[in-house]
């Protein structure tokens, strides 16, 4: 089963992500409200696939967070989700070779094409593990 961890400061959002998440076949392993504490989770759980907000508490947001990952060679796929549907975001999340870009509010169906997107990616990375 993928393992997902979800990055996103509005704790009502996180519950109702981690539903749909779980409902499509998929396990959270975490939720974080602020960069950091996403950052410090993602490092410690190595999870399948990452779900991140863009603007987050704290000092880092989600660009801030995926930037500082993928300069480490952390190629573990993220999904962001943002109330923000500027072209820029998106530019900068695909930049960051993001699977996908949500624009709040999320559906089901785009989160479920998403999320499989994403396992693709992820088996691409690691052919190996079942």
């Amino acid at each position: 089963m993928k393992r997902v961890i979800i990055v996103e400061d509005d704790m009502l959002l996180a519950l109702v992500e981690a539903k749909m998440i779980t409902k499509l076949g998929y396990q959270v392993i975490a939720t974080a409200a602020s960069g950091e504490e996403g950052y410090r989770l993602i490092q410690e759980l190595k999870p399948s696939i990452i779900v991140m907000d863009n603007r987050l508490e704290g000092e880092m947001d989600g660009l801030d967070v995926v930037e500082r990952l993928r300069n480490e060679g952390n190629k573990t796929p993220v999904i962001f989700i943002s109330g923000e549907s500027s072209d820029r975001q998106q530019v900068i999340a695909d930049e960051l070779e993001c699977v996908d870009y949500l624009v709040k509010p999320i559906l089901i169906e785009g989160l479920c094409n998403a999320l499989e997107r994403a396992s693709d990616v992820e088996k691409e990375l690691s052919p190996n593990v079942a």
